[in-house]
């Protein structure tokens, strides 16, 4: 509402914020009300942009929604797609001027050639000197002027980068890596699904969990758990879901539970707090 009812008194030609504040927005009962079409121009960052949002938010305002990147250690902003000229839907863009940014092996730390995916690397006028009063912690994110992110990315041969997880999030099925974000992007184009967030988990006891929705009887990957908002006035079945999944994702992809939530728990800029989840 605070947001909605500045938009329509002031009537701002720029809006900067972050998906969950589009999703809400997008989502919010006679948002046309609020005349959001002032909003000629939008960056988001904190946090990955589905297609579906993008979508949804530049229909609601006929505006242009530019996705960016950003994180603490290097703000405002390292990468951004352009405002005139190409945009690339899903990706996070280009480095900024002055900016540099490679992706390097997971494993071994060497730069990868155009198409690797591997962690994101960056070198700027933007990244921190430092944490406060943290010389460990520092010396493992800042090596040689570069700053680790501990984000894992992909850059293709026109330069533009893809935003893919964080590191942290990586979940190992036998030979395969799992993404939860990739699962997250299936399920997200699902027409009664709002939300969703893909966490891993370890693998169930064989006993009966009175909070499961749905489960496979083999799963395809007893490691991944993904909590569904859906959307109001709309109802589907954890098993339409999962059937949904299995159409488009690969067998060790698709989810071994399907949870529904009437809301995921966020942090302050909208980031989905994956591990109060599993709690």
């Amino acid at each position: 509402d605070v947001v909605l009812e500045a938009i329509k008194r002031y009537q701002p030609g720029m809006l900067i914020g972050y998906p969950g504040l589009l999703l809400e927005m997008a989502n919010y009962p006679n948002v046309r009300s609020y005349d959001v079409s002032a909003i000629r121009i939008c960056i988001s960052s904190s946090a990955p942009l589905s297609i579906e949002v993008q979508e949804a938010f530049e229909k609601l305002t006929r505006g242009h929604l530019i996705e960016a990147y950003a994180l603490t250690e290097a703000s405002p902003l390292t990468h951004a797609n352009p405002y005139k000229g190409e945009r690339r839907v899903g990706s996070i863009g280009l480095p900024l001027p002055s900016t540099n940014a490679r992706i390097v092996d997971l494993e071994t730390g060497e730069p990868l050639p155009p198409g690797g995916v591997g962690e994101l690397l960056i070198r700027g006028p933007q990244v921190m000197q430092g944490y406060w009063q943290m010389p460990e912690e520092t010396a493992k994110a800042l090596c040689d002027g570069w700053l680790h992110t501990s984000d894992v990315a992909q850059m293709d041969e026109d330069g533009f980068f893809t935003f893919i997880d964080r590191k942290q999030n990586l979940t190992l099925s036998g030979t395969h890596r799992i993404y939860p974000r990739e699962v997250e992007e299936v399920l997200y184009e699902h027409p009664k699904v709002l939300e969703v967030a893909v966490v891993s988990m370890l693998p169930p006891a064989e006993k009966d969990d009175s909070n499961a929705t749905s489960t496979l009887s083999t799963p395809a990957s007893p490691f991944i758990r993904a909590f569904v908002v859906v959307k109001r006035g709309q109802r589907v079945t954890a098993d339409e879901l999962l059937a949904y999944a299995r159409e488009r994702l690969e067998d060790y992809q698709v989810p071994h539970r399907i949870e529904f939530r009437t809301e995921l728990p966020k942090n302050a800029v909208g980031k989905v707090v994956r591990g109060l989840l599993l709690k």
